[in-house]
């Protein structure tokens, strides 16, 4: 190969890292015009549906659905393609201040840690994998709940998810 062509690979690949980078809806939610709450609607997406991830600014994620593009909230996207029973994933992600990327992405409300220690923190697939691991499905959820004799409770004042139902 000559210096032109692993010039142009060179310019071309991180792009295409980022245009290849896919998601999947972890809650039905709209999308907005731009990355801030006030901003226009400009369409819709439901729990589970795919999603490709075009952009990212700060704590808002720009994606492109079947229908339509815009920003939506990080916390309601799972970076990665999507298996079973791993719908918290995501959020466990940004709860620990990564998203898929192993680099920190935001913080927010963070008690008891200086900024000394955020700054060393440092990303660990091994104990990532670990915590997945231990992820349930909702029938396997049920199962225990049966086989422990718990039962629901209803609190007055939250609404009902559609899953519960």
């Amino acid at each position: 190969m000559d210096m032109r062509t692993l010039l142009g690979l060179a310019l071309l690949l991180p792009m295409l890292a980022v245009a290849a980078e896919t998601g999947t809806a972890l809650k039905d939610d709209s999308l907005r015009a731009e990355p801030y709450a006030d901003a226009r609607l400009s369409g819709k997406f439901t729990r589970g549906e795919k999603l490709e991830i075009t952009g990212k600014q700060g704590a808002w994620l720009k994606v492109k659905t079947a229908k339509s593009t815009g920003w939506v909230r990080l916390l309601s996207v799972k970076r990665g393609s999507s298996t079973a029973g791993s719908s918290a994933t995501g959020v466990l992600n940004v709860a620990s201040g990564r998203a898929g990327t192993g680099q920190v992405v935001s913080t927010t409300g963070v008690r008891g840690l200086s900024a000394e220690e955020l700054k060393a923190a440092s990303y660990n697939a091994a104990e990532v994998q670990l915590l997945e691991s231990y992820t349930v499905t909702q029938t396997q959820a049920q199962q225990f709940a049966v086989s422990g004799k718990l039962g629901a409770i209803e609190f007055k004042g939250l609404a009902a998810s559609k899953e519960a139902e």
